[in-house]
């Protein structure tokens, strides 16, 4: 596990090359087809020296959730058990690690109408305001949220429209589902948060150049089934390059919000890890982090 930018997909080849493994993505965004800049998603040669999954498997159209992200995982954990080999999850998407290893919860499912309704509202307020009222209904809630991280604040609204109780409430009477085999978590964690957000910067510029990013982006928006509401197209970097493109903003404020915006993915990212109490944590700033994991494999 790690935030972005944080050298996971290094170190999982390193150990794959030590010891026969298989990769499951733990990533929200690897998942959608067509989107592989601005996700740094596995370039095809490290794909095809490691066994991956979970990627490419939807089109930017769908959803994907943590009930089905917990099932396929599952699944292909004891596939790759009975191949002989190492089932090795990498990703950020920190809510589908806690997913598959807490359970899941019992939460309702989406309501478009609510949702139009607390999207009509914050056209009007701005998400910093849907947040500040999120803050009086779920405090708890709230405070591992920010203000503009408009689909999490939209869907704890959603849920007390749907249950009149703070989500933080209804997780806290969730029943956790053992999972069938030993989970060992891994951190790759900074040292220096400056250094990561220096390479944050460097990677976001990578992405940019001979126009990579614009360039994955526009095929995408030239879909009239795709729109910037998309969970897809709300990834990081995708909604900063579809407003550059869309003519709303210009590409110096495109790099910066889309690098801002990268920086605190970073920040909910380890905030996420910092909960996580049995993870074993590493410096992904050293330049051993996967002889230190292996260390601690015992190999």
């Amino acid at each position: 596990m790690g935030p972005t930018a944080s050298g996971k997909t290094a170190a999982a080849l390193a150990i794959a090359a030590r010891i026969p493994s298989e990769i499951i993505s733990v990533d929200s965004a690897l998942v959608y087809r067509g989107m592989d800049i601005g996700t740094a998603k596995p370039t095809r040669a490290e794909r095809a020296a490691v066994p991956h999954h979970l990627i490419d498997i939807l089109d930017p159209l769908d959803a994907y959730s943590v009930a089905q992200f917990r099932t396929d995982t599952l699944r292909l954990v004891g596939e790759i058990a009975a191949r002989g080999k190492l089932p090795l999850l990498v990703g950020g998407t920190m809510l589908y690690f806690k997913g598959l290893a807490d359970g899941l919860d019992d939460l309702p499912g989406a309501d478009p109408a609510i949702r139009a309704e607390l999207d009509a509202d914050a056209a009007r307020l701005g998400w910093p305001a849907m947040h500040a009222r999120l803050a009086t209904l779920d405090p708890v809630t709230a405070a591992r949220l920010e203000p503009n991280d408009s689909q999490r604040v939209q869907r704890a609204l959603e849920i007390i429209r749907l249950t009149g109780q703070p989500m933080s409430a209804l997780l806290a009477l969730r029943e956790q589902t053992p999972l069938p085999f030993e989970l060992t978590s891994f951190a790759l964690e900074p040292s220096d948060r400056a250094v990561l957000h220096e390479r944050i910067a460097r990677r976001f510029d990578i992405m940019l150049e001979d126009d990579a990013l614009l360039d994955e982006v526009e095929i995408l928006r030239r879909r009239p089934d795709l729109h910037p509401g998309l969970p897809s197209m709300r990834c990081v970097g995708y909604r900063q390059a579809w407003e550059y493109l869309d003519g709303r903003t210009d590409y110096k404020t495109m790099r910066e919000t889309g690098i801002i915006a990268t920086r605190q993915l970073a920040k909910r990212q380890l905030t996420w890890l910092r909960s996580m109490p049995d993870r074993i944590v590493i410096d992904c700033l050293a330049p051993d982090a996967a002889a230190q994991i292996l260390a601690r494999l015992g190999t």
